[in-house]
């Protein structure tokens, strides 16, 4: 890397409590929870239930998930995520490549701070979600423009489609399904959404069915081979159809009894994929009589890292703005 690179990629991803802690959970979930993006309620009623009541008793269950999960170098999303840069900087030996979470640390501050300090004039904002959404990338871009004044900046808004991106998941479904066997289906688990939040035009379930249609394609798989479902739900609201959990077992009930299941929405592996997915929705399968197989998240691999290298050129060149 040049000693005074002037372009810059920043991977965002959502962000990772510091420690497996009841209040460096609690800590972390405040910040997460308290973006208007994610909870669009008005302050004065979901502060006092978010500080008296959620929080004091999220933090503790919380952490105790992560504790599951948690590696000897720290969280699974900050290791992978910071592996992941490193692998995209090799690529990029004349940019400056580096990482921050939108919620907690490495912040996005600190991390435009030191750019300017570097001398980078361009920075291209890649935020880590595949697919497009208010609740995840537009907060992202709220927080970019309040805090990179005399930077020039070029956005990765969406990247659910893009070639790169698309024949590396579909090879990571292949090689491992090479390895191990395939199974009888193939499961694609994203990230829930409220369903008010889609009916009010958030664009994210069209493109979580577009990602699925292209590597499904380019996996050679049939339309009865796979099924799309959301996961991670939270209050009591409806929210995006159908549920993983739900989808597992009707599974069951039709006979299948070896599931794969993989993450494609989530760039590298979190809570979310290794405790919900791997261990929780695995133990709930099992008691139905079948074995859900879980297949990583790209995390640092290569083509992963080549995708977004190259996805992050092309926008450098394009000049899109944030």
């Amino acid at each position: 890397m040049p000693d005074t690179p002037e372009t810059a990629l920043l991977l965002v991803n959502l962000g990772t409590p510091s420690e497996p802690t009841p209040k460096a959970v609690r800590r972390y979930l405040g910040e997460f929870l308290g973006d208007p993006r994610v909870v669009p309620i008005p302050r004065l009623l979901w502060w006092p239930l978010l500080h008296g009541l959620i929080l004091p008793l999220r933090g503790s269950r919380s952490a105790e998930k992560y504790a599951q999960v948690w590696l000897p170098e720290g969280s699974p999303l900050a290791v992978h995520t910071q592996r992941l840069a490193v692998a995209v900087q090799a690529r990029l030996p004349q940019w400056r490549v580096a990482h921050a979470m939108r919620y907690g640390e490495p912040a996005l501050a600190d991390a435009f701070a030191r750019m300017r300090d570097e001398g980078v004039r361009d920075v291209v904002v890649l935020p880590l979600y595949p697919q497009y959404s208010t609740t995840t990338t537009a907060s992202v871009a709220d927080r970019v423009r309040e805090q990179a004044d005399g930077l020039r900046l070029h956005f990765v808004d969406d990247y659910s489609a893009d070639a790169g991106w698309i024949a590396a998941v579909a090879a990571s479904i292949r090689d491992w399904r090479a390895r191990h066997g395939a199974g009888e289906h193939l499961l694609f688990s994203f990230h829930g959404l409220p369903q008010r939040v889609a009916d009010a035009g958030d664009p994210y379930p069209r493109r979580c069915e577009a990602s699925v249609a292209a590597i499904a394609a380019a996996l050679g798989l049939a339309a009865g081979d796979w099924t799309l479902s959301y996961q991670s739900r939270f209050g009591r609201e409806a929210w995006l159809e159908p549920a993983t959990d739900a989808t597992l077992r009707k599974l069951a009930a039709r006979g299948a009894r070896r599931v794969d299941v993989v993450c494609p929405g989530f760039a590298v592996d979190c809570l979310e994929t290794l405790e919900e997915v791997a261990l929780g929705y695995a133990r709930g399968f099992a008691r139905l009589g079948g074995e859900l197989r879980y297949i990583p998240c790209l995390n640092a691999d290569a083509a992963h890292a080549d995708a977004l290298a190259a996805l992050a050129r092309r926008v450098r060149v394009r000049g899109d703005g944030a």
